[in-house]
C-alpha cells in the first residue's frame, strides 16, 4: 500500500496538461464512468520508477474506480460544477482527477466518491463505518456521524424503525382541568411538552437520556437497552470517560441509535427510603442533563424515569422531581430548547405524569362570563 500510495501521490504532483507526457480518457459508459490514466510508450520516469516498472499496473488500478448505478447527467453535472468552483485550469483539473485517484486507493466507493468531491469531505466519505463492531477508532466514527445530517445518518441506524420529532405529540394543558396547581402559567412554555410512551431508542431527537450506571458500560433496563440498539461504539466511548457520580451527566454520540447523542446520568439509589439526599440527586440528573444538552446544541431531549427501576425510587415521588426540575430550568433557559419529551414504558408512569403534568404547567386560567 505504501508502495501504491508513493506513486499515486508522485502521479498528482506532476502537470497533467503540459505534453504527451500523461493523457486522461474519461470513458462515459452508461451507468458508470471510469477513469484511466495511460502512460504513452516510452514516458519518463513516474515517481522515480520507469514506466515499464510494475508501477504502473498499480497507478492503472488505483485509477480506477467502480462502477456505480447512476446517469452520465450527473457526472457531466459534477465536471461542470467542478469547473465552476475553479477546477477548469490545467491545476485544478489535476486537482479534480487526484481525489478520484486517492479515493481508489483508499476503497471508496465511487457514489461516495462522487458526492465527496461535491462537498470536499473525501477523508470523512473515505472512513468506513461499521457500527456492529468494536473495530476501528470511536472518535473517528464519532466525528463521522455526526457531521452527517438526518437524512444521512439514517442509513447507520441499528434501530428497525424511528420515531422523527414530529411525530411526538405535543402535551397540551386542559385549562380548567385542574384547579390546583404548583406554578403559574408561562405560555412561553407552551408546546415545549411531550408525554411519549415507547421505546426511548427508537426516537429520532438531539438526546436522550441514559439512566446509567457509574460505570457507564451498560447494564439493566433502559441502561442495557440504549447500548444494545446503539452498538459496541457506544460502550468504547464510555470507557473513556472514567465512570460517572451520582447526579452527574456525560454526554456521547448517540452510534447506531436514532438519537445524535446520548446523556448518560446516574442517578440515587433509594431502596432504603427517599431522603433531601436522595431529592437533591435526582434533580441533579435532570438539571445536569439538560445543562448537558444546552451545552451541545441539542434543542430536543427525552427523559426516561430515572431512578424508579432496581434503584428503588417511588415513581410517585420521582415525577414531581423531574417535573419541577424540568419546569425550573425553563423558566430560565425556554429559548435553548424546543422540545422535552418524558419517555416512560410502564402505563402506570404515563398516568402519573398526567396526573401530574397539570400542576407544572399549568393552561390558562379560564375567564368565566359576567353574563
Amino acid at each position: 500500500m505504501s508502495l501504491q500510495m508513493s506513486a499515486l501521490f508522485s502521479y498528482i504532483r506532476a502537470p497533467l496538461y503540459t505534453g504527451p507526457l500523461y493523457r486522461v480518457r474519461a470513458d462515459f459508459q452508461g451507468a458508470g464512468v471510469k477513469f484511466r490514466h495511460i502512460l504513452a510508450p516510452g514516458s519518463p520516469q513516474v515517481g522515480g520508477k520507469p514506466a515499464t516498472s510494475p508501477l504502473r499496473g498499480h497507478i492503472n488500478v488505483a485509477l480506477r474506480a467502480e462502477k456505480f448505478s447512476t446517469t452520465t447527467t450527473t457526472t457531466a453535472a459534477l465536471w461542470k460544477s467542478s469547473q465552476r468552483n475553479g477546477s477548469s485550469s490545467p491545476r485544478g483539473r489535476r486537482g479534480w482527477l487526484g481525489k478520484v485517484a486517492l479515493g481508489a486507493v483508499l476503497g471508496v466507493s465511487t457514489v461516495a466518491l462522487v458526492q465527496s468531491l461535491h462537498t470536499g469531505t473525501l477523508t470523512a466519505m473515505a472512513l468506513k463505518v461499521n457500527l456492529n463492531s468494536a473495530e476501528g477508532d470511536w472518535k473517528e466514527t464519532k466525528d463521522f456521524l455526526l457531521s452527517l445530517s438526518v437524512k444521512d445518518r439514517r442509513q447507520y441506524y441499528r434501530t428497525s424503525s424511528s420515531v422523527p420529532l414530529d411525530d411526538i405529540q405535543v402535551w397540551t394543558p386542559t385549562a380548567g382541568a385542574s384547579k390546583q396547581t404548583l406554578r403559574q402559567r408561562n405560555e412561553k412554555l407552551d408546546r415545549k411538552i411531550s408525554l411519549y410512551c415507547s421505546d426511548i431508542t427508537k426516537l429520532e431527537i438531539d438526546a436522550i437520556v441514559n439512566a446509567a450506571n457509574k460505570t457507564l458500560l451498560g447494564g439493566g433496563g433502559v441502561d442495557g437497552a440504549i447500548h444494545r440498539a446503539a452498538g459496541p461504539m457506544l460502550k468504547k466511548e464510555c470507557a473513556s470517560l472514567d465512570g460517572c457520580e451520582t447526579g452527574e451527566a456525560k454526554i456521547t454520540c448517540g452510534y447506531g441509535l436514532p438519537a445524535k447523542y446520548v446523556i448518560h446520568t446516574v442517578g440515587p439509589i433509594a431502596q432504603g427510603g427517599v431522603g433531601e439526599v436522595e431529592k437533591e440527586a435526582l434533580k441533579s440528573c435532570y438539571k445536569n442533563s439538560l445543562i448537558t444538552a444546552t451545552k451541545n446544541a441539542a434543542r430536543s431531549v427525552a427523559f426516561p424515569c430515572i431512578s424508579t427501576g432496581i434503584y428503588g425510587y417511588p415513581p410517585e415521588q420521582a415525577v414531581h422531581e423531574a417535573l419541577a426540575t424540568v419546569r425550573e430550568y425553563l423558566d430560565e433557559h425556554h429559548d435553548k430548547l424546543d422540545r422535552i419529551i418524558f419517555c416512560v414504558f410502564l402505563r402506570t408512569d404515563k398516568e402519573l405524569y398526567l396526573q401530574n403534568l397539570p400542576l407544572y404547567f399549568p393552561a390558562e386560567a379560564t375567564v368565566k362570563s359576567k353574563l
